[in-house]
């Protein structure tokens, strides 16, 4: 069954056509079956392969690079065919591979410069272009240093720097986030979620962690074992466009109620829940926690009053 396009249609430099066009895609090896009849359109600016290790995640970027041929169906690219045109294809994309394989005896600046060379950039613009890019990614002023002395973090940053060397309509980005610290993810995550908010570079990211894409991403689409079996578009507004809780409070209810009223939020009573909505997510926790202060009241439990993103994908992630 054809899945619905994700979001609406992105500006895409050319024909106007979807980012990625996916019909009835399969891949095996051997008895694998590692795509199984995946149809989708990706139109987001910023797109989340969600799914865990195995679910054909890297077989499907590595489809539409052009790297991998489908055995059935097609997929077309910036409104080109992947399998037919993919020298055309990738020179329009960019690419990070989960594991990367960068030559340690280089500098970061010398490898992105090469990176330019071979994407066709003039050598006076591949080196403007990779100042420009190290400097984007936080790596200016270690750019004459060995790759060998860099740390997991900034060998991940030189990779996401030579994705992007050459200003690709849209960049393929493999589990950026492996391997790396919690303040290493943390700078990742902001990277890519720029690429497409002040870049103008769309993405298309696979992870098996939900938070991550939920940070980047307008839309995901998930896989499980190498089904399509999921996809949402992401409301970035307020958490997730969700303005409303649900509490439960210890102590006395009714000061809870007249105080989160008196600060102008709506309360409802939902069984052994109040459900508490206002006009935007903020104004609705900072109210429930200025209501709760003030009728000295405790809260055991506070949640979003709808299904979250993960209820939603629940099981569907495997």
């Amino acid at each position: 069954m054809r899945q619905s396009p994700v979001g609406a249609p992105a500006t895409v430099p050319g024909d106007g056509s979807p980012l990625v066009e996916i019909e009835g895609v399969t891949k095996r090896y051997g008895g694998v079956v590692a795509l199984d009849g995946v149809t989708a359109a990706l139109t987001d600016h910023a797109v989340g392969l969600l799914g865990a290790n195995g679910a054909g995640k890297s077989t499907l970027m590595r489809a539409i690079l052009g790297l991998v041929k489908p055995d059935t169906g097609r997929i077309r690219v910036l409104g080109m065919d992947a399998a037919a045109q993919s020298w055309d294809v990738r020179r329009r994309l960019g690419y990070m591979p989960e594991h990367n394989a960068l030559p340690m005896g280089m500098t970061a600046r010398d490898l992105v410069v090469h990176m330019g060379d071979l994407r066709g950039l003039p050598r006076r613009i591949a080196v403007l272009r990779a100042s420009e890019v190290l400097f984007q990614v936080g790596l200016e002023e270690e750019r004459s240093r060995l790759i060998r002395t860099f740390s997991v973090g900034m060998r991940q940053r030189t990779n996401l720097a030579q994705a992007i060397v050459h200003s690709p309509s849209l960049v393929i980005l493999d589990e950026p986030t492996n391997g790396l610290d919690p303040a290493g993810r943390e700078e990742m995550l902001t990277l890519v979620r720029r690429l497409s908010t002040d870049l103008g570079i769309a993405v298309l990211m696979s992870s098996h962690v939900l938070e991550d894409v939920a940070r980047t991403c307008d839309a995901v689409v998930v896989l499980r074992d190498g089904r399509l079996v999921a996809t949402r578009r992401l409301d970035r507004e307020g958490g997730e466009g969700r303005r409303d809780v649900r509490v439960r409070i210890t102590g006395e209810a009714s000061a809870f109620v007249r105080e989160a009223t008196a600060l102008g939020l709506g309360v409802e009573e939902a069984g052994d829940w109040l459900l508490v909505s206002g006009p935007d997510a903020e104004a609705v926790l900072r109210g429930v926690r200025d209501a709760a202060c003030t009728a000295a009241v405790g809260l055991s439990e506070l949640r979003p009053a709808g299904p979250t993103l993960e209820d939603d994908l629940v099981g569907a992630i495997g």
